[in-house]
């Protein structure tokens, strides 16, 4: 298992990796945000262990733009933060755990082995449908040989369509997992339906077969269909 950790605290960070690397796992190691996004970026790891309280971009910061990749590694945030606000905060920016400093060794290898196990395999990079490509590392689409242009937003609702193609996805599950705005007043129905005629427009148009379907009352879904 390949393991990650972003720590600016150099006595912490050889302390974790030696104590990590004694466990089995292989372990790189990232001294700011910017340098552990550009790893996550270059290599595959299967788990992050994610200081809070980093130089320049923050932990927050560096967990907030991994999720707008759709980049689905599990983070082990790790902070002296304890209150329960920081912690709501942690989880609702993408952490999948949280660990309070000072802590026992155990309980990290503890946690970090949990992580793992409920962790499923590493997300591809290159997703396809029928003549659709979409390649997460560079954040490239293409319908046959023609690239796509999409604007960020329109290219994270795409590629959360991918993961499930065939499979009804709802607006709720859009604005939480794409949007991640859960404590809106007023629904996203209407600025969904607007980012989905535009995804439509520029993937289907002019195509003998469409890809993006609406199932009028639920949602949208991923599928192949011959232009009516």
């Amino acid at each position: 298992m390949k393991l990650l950790i972003v720590e600016d605290d150099d006595k912490t960070a050889r302390a974790l990796a030696g104590g990590l690397r004694s466990e089995g796992f292989s372990v790189s190691l990232a001294r700011t945000g910017e340098e552990g996004l550009s790893l996550l970026t270059a290599e595959a790891f299967d788990l992050v262990l994610l200081d809070w309280m980093l130089p320049g971009r923050d932990g927050i910061a560096v967990l907030r733009t991994l999720r707008a990749r759709s980049v689905t590694t599990p983070v082990l945030l790790l902070t002296a933060r304890d209150t329960v606000d920081d912690r709501v905060l942690g989880f609702e920016s993408g952490a999948d755990d949280y660990l309070i400093k000072p802590f026992a060794f155990a309980e990290l290898i503890a946690r970090v082995r949990a992580l793992l196990r409920r962790a499923p395999a590493t997300e591809p990079l290159r997703r396809r449908l029928a003549d659709l490509s979409l390649d997460l590392e560079t954040r490239t689409v293409f319908r046959g040989e023609r690239r796509v242009e999409l604007t960020s937003r329109e290219f994270d609702l795409l590629a959360y369509l991918l993961r499930q193609p065939g499979q009804v996805v709802t607006r709720e599950m859009l604005a939480k997992d794409v949007w991640r705005e859960t404590k809106r007043v007023t629904p996203l129905d209407n600025v969904i339906d607007v980012h989905i005629a535009h995804l439509r427009r520029k993937i289907d148009d002019g195509r003998a077969t469409t890809l993006i379907q609406t199932v009028r009352g639920v949602g949208f879904v991923l599928r192949e269909e011959p232009r009516e």
